[in-house]
C-alpha cells in the first residue's frame, strides 16, 4: 500500500512539475507576443483607421462585400450623392431600414464615411 501511494505521489509531482514547466515556457513566450502584437495593434489605432475592415465587418452583410447592394443599397457611387458629413449623419442617425447606431465610435464612422464618400 505503501508503495502504491509513493508511486501514486511520484506520479502526480512530475505531471505537476512538467506541467508548470512547460506553461512557463509558452506563457513567456505568449506574453511577449502578445505584448509585441498589442504594441502594433494600438500603433494602428492611433494613426489610422481601417475604413475597408470596419465596412467588412459592420456593414456588408447588409450593402454587400463590393459595395454591391444587398438588403441595403447599392453604394459603389455613393460618393456622388452624398458627402462624407451626410455619410456620418446617416450611420449616425439611420436611414430607410438601416437602424442608427450600426456604428459608435466616431473616428470609425468618420473614417467609413470618408472612404465611402471616396466612392464616385
Amino acid at each position: 500500500m505503501k508503495l502504491k501511494n509513493l508511486l501514486l505521489a511520484a506520479g502526480l509531482g512530475a505531471t505537476l512539475v512538467l506541467g508548470a514547466c512547460g506553461s512557463d515556457d509558452s506563457s513567456s513566450s505568449d506574453t511577449s507576443k502578445d505584448e509585441s502584437t498589442m504594441s502594433d495593434d494600438s500603433s494602428k489605432t492611433n494613426t489610422a483607421v481601417d475604413a475597408e475592415k470596419i465596412f467588412a465587418n459592420n456593414c456588408a452583410t447588409c450593402h454587400g462585400k463590393n459595395l454591391e447592394g444587398n438588403v441595403g443599397p447599392n453604394l459603389t457611387k455613393v460618393g456622388s450623392k452624398y458627402s462624407s458629413e451626410e455619410i456620418q449623419k446617416i450611420i449616425k442617425n439611420g436611414k430607410g431600414q438601416m437602424p442608427a447606431g450600426v456604428l459608435k465610435d466616431d473616428k470609425e464612422i468618420v473614417a467609413v464615411a470618408d472612404w465611402l464618400a471616396d466612392k464616385k
